[in-house]
């Protein structure tokens, strides 16, 4: 039986624990160059080489190459693209439906749950002033009512509190609004593709996506990437806020239409925006985002990275994915469910592991 080709386009194990549990199953493998620290690495060229007769690819996030119809197309066995992030907006994940070949992702606890406190505490940098008042004593000084902080919460005197609007309220922007919750905060919330069951169970009031934009004091983003919600905050939307309001960002930067968000900060239309994903990873030194000042809050696309998470979970699920794509086997993570019908008929039940 010939070996089963694995290219791991994106390499995120420096340990080769995976790899070499690959390697004993009988499989070749195929190492890109891009990383997790540096999503960069191999163009679409390289890549299309690499994965000639490739059974299976795998990786973490890969910005300047993404996972293209015709780098699939250069493999006719390709039975599986596996993610080790939650993420797929770097596949091509129409062509693989297409093509017949499943995309796996990896929402492990530790990257979702990860985003939804990192979220928090954006939000909170931003609120509280906590990097001004930092500066403000460290340069000598002593409290100036400048740096007063919002109160998020309702209190007993009759303040109600801010209203947070959650956009997307899947597992990070429901595990946000659990802990976001005993804070007395007024949530409101915006997803039309999930049931009113869950907006109550998170105490979470649904509104049209106008509606959260006009009434929230932040607005916090959690979507997927897909034609529906590129640049779904653009001039437009961002001109509905208040002009007090704070936007966060831990979804996918191309969410956000950066040109109209830097606008909107430079004029005032809002108060402040924190980031943790960008249109273009990683940043260029040239983006006006990196001259706002205290108007931003930025972070490099890690706020799932804690210590005892990060990638290791996921690269762990993505690699029991594809050992289960060659036995002909479908993983539980399966991204485009739609093929699976179509997959078994052609793959399943057929392993190229001894």
């Amino acid at each position: 039986m010939a070996q089963a080709k694995v290219l791991i386009f994106a390499p995120a194990d420096s340990t080769g624990e995976t790899h070499r549990r690959l390697e004993g199953l009988g499989c070749e493998l195929a190492l890109g160059k891009a990383s997790w620290s540096t999503p960069m690495g191999n163009n679409e060229d390289e890549i299309v080489k690499m994965a000639q007769g490739a059974d299976a690819l795998m990786g973490t996030s890969i910005r300047s190459s993404p996972i293209t119809r015709r780098i699939m197309e250069s493999s006719k066995n390709l039975r599986i693209v596996a993610k080790f992030t939650i993420g797929v907006d770097d596949v091509d994940v129409e062509a693989a439906t297409d093509l017949g070949i499943l995309v796996t992702h990896a929402p492990t606890e530790s990257n979702w749950g990860g985003v939804a406190e990192g979220t928090v505490g954006i939000m909170l940098t931003l609120l509280k002033n906590i990097r001004e008042k930092d500066r403000f004593v460290k340069a000598g000084h002593w409290r100036s009512n400048d740096l007063l902080g919002a109160y998020v919460g309702a209190r007993a005197d009759g303040y109600k509190g801010i209203t947070v609007g959650i956009v997307g309220l899947g597992r990070v922007g429901g595990r946000f609004a659990r802990l976001m919750g005993p804070w007395g905060a007024r949530l409101i919330g915006y997803d039309p593709y999930i049931p009113d069951s869950k907006f109550k169970e998170h105490g979470v009031e649904k509104v049209d996506f106008q509606t959260l934009l006009r009434e929230s004091d932040v607005v916090s983003l959690h979507v997927v990437l897909t034609k529906e919600t590129r640049h779904m905050v653009g001039e437009a939307e961002l001109g509905q806020m208040k002009p007090g309001a704070v936007l966060v960002n831990t979804s996918r930067g191309a969410v956000v239409n950066e040109r109209a968000l830097v606008k909107a900060l430079q004029e005032g239309t809002i108060t402040a925006a924190g980031m943790d994903v960008f249109e273009e990873e990683p940043i260029f030194p040239e983006n006006p985002l990196l001259q706002l000042g205290d108007k931003v809050l930025l972070s490099p696309h890690m706020v799932s990275g804690n210590v005892g998470a990060g990638l290791k979970p996921g690269v762990v699920w993505g690699t029991e994915a594809v050992i289960r794509a060659l036995k002909g086997e479908v993983h539980d993570n399966v991204y485009n469910k739609e093929v699976v019908p179509r997959w078994l008929q052609r793959f399943g039940g057929k392993s190229l592991l001894g």
